[in-house]
């Protein structure tokens, strides 16, 4: 690994940066021509030409590159881009292309919707999206969700979950996260960690405290709470979860946690997880790949790499194939040796 990896593993940057320096892999393409593209795209559509072209003009675009291209398109052809995709396309490859054309609050309502869907929630997701995402995204992504699906997310969530993770997930949506001010305060990092250590009626936390002190302040803050809990306990604040809550709550507070103390770990684990064993959990793969890819996926890869002994890229190339491989690739951009 080099010094500039390690360094970038290290940095909680990722909300820091200008778009041409961000830590995601996808930036803004330099030699932007969105008349051509436009004109490549009917074409391959049209003639059911060459797929591969497709998916190297949508990964090499950022996301508002993206939706110029998709406005001209409709302005030029009165036709729906998406639509069309989803006619061409199918399968696991449409799911990408489809999800890298709309916006990112359009694609995280769309996977909030679908891990709510028919019987059966995905909980795991829901706690993916709501713990991950800024405050300034929360409230698009509540927006866009209302406006899709005319109903709120905040409805959707109370009717296919229940407490105490129903009210985990409703604050976590509401975007309430402090930002962090650099001032560290000792006094309330020790008061609130003795609030999370305290036990209740019937010997149990407080869940409401775990709620709010985890919900809404900054994450250096909590990393500190975190460690003078340990300290003062002598218990890591995961096993203290795992002894004290329990089912669905448990599971999302213990995400929140590793977000919280490593956010590029954390998805390096999610992703391995999706394709270690027979078969793999593509909806998580191409959910990570896409939400993350102009982000902090260049800081995932590392950690991924590290943790792993291996790349994510050469893990994406022997568990995916096809044209479905190929922009799975494109999206992780390189090989970390």
């Amino acid at each position: 690994m080099t010094l500039t990896q390690e360094i970038l593993s290290s940095l909680h940057l990722a909300d820091k940066l200008s778009a041409w320096d961000t830590l995601g892999t996808i930036k803004p393409f330099k030699n932007f021509d969105p008349e051509s593209d436009v004109d490549r795209i009917n074409e391959i559509l049209t003639e059911k030409g060459n797929v591969q072209t497709i998916i190297d003009i949508v990964t090499n675009l950022n996301n508002d590159q993206r939706q110029k291209v998709a406005q001209l398109y409709k302005a030029a052809l009165e036709q729906d881009l998406v639509e069309d995709m989803k006619k061409a396309l199918s399968g696991d490859l449409e799911k990408v292309i489809v999800g890298l054309l709309k916006t990112p609050a359009a694609f995280d309502a769309q996977e909030l919707k679908s891990a709510m869907k028919g019987l059966g929630t995905d909980e795991a997701t829901l706690t993916e999206i709501l713990s991950t995402r800024s405050n300034d995204q929360l409230r698009e992504i509540r927006t866009c969700y209302t406006q899709e699906y005319k109903v709120e997310l905040e409805k959707n969530i109370t009717s296919d979950t229940s407490e105490p993770f129903t009210g985990l997930l409703l604050a976590l949506a509401k975007g309430k996260r402090e930002r962090d001010s650099g001032i560290i305060d000792y006094g309330l990092i020790e008061q609130e960690s003795k609030m999370l250590s305290e036990l209740g009626p019937k010997n149990t936390p407080n869940s409401a405290h775990w709620i709010s002190i985890l919900t809404e302040r900054n994450h250096g803050h909590l990393r500190r709470v975190f460690d003078q809990f340990n300290k003062s306990t002598s218990v890591d604040i995961e096993e203290h979860i795992k002894k004290n809550f329990k089912g669905d709550f448990q599971k999302g507070l213990l995400t929140l946690v590793a977000v919280i103390k490593d956010t590029p770990l954390y998805f390096a684990d999610k992703l391995y997880n999706s394709m270690k064993g027979l078969g793999t959990s593509d909806s998580t793969l191409i959910r990570i790949l896409i939400s993350r890819s102009e982000v902090d996926l260049l800081s995932i890869r590392v950690a991924y790499r590290r943790k792993y002994g291996k790349s994510l890229y050469s893990s994406i190339q022997s568990d995916t194939k096809g044209d479905y491989r190929s922009a799975l690739l494109l999206l992780c951009r390189a090989e970390d040796i």
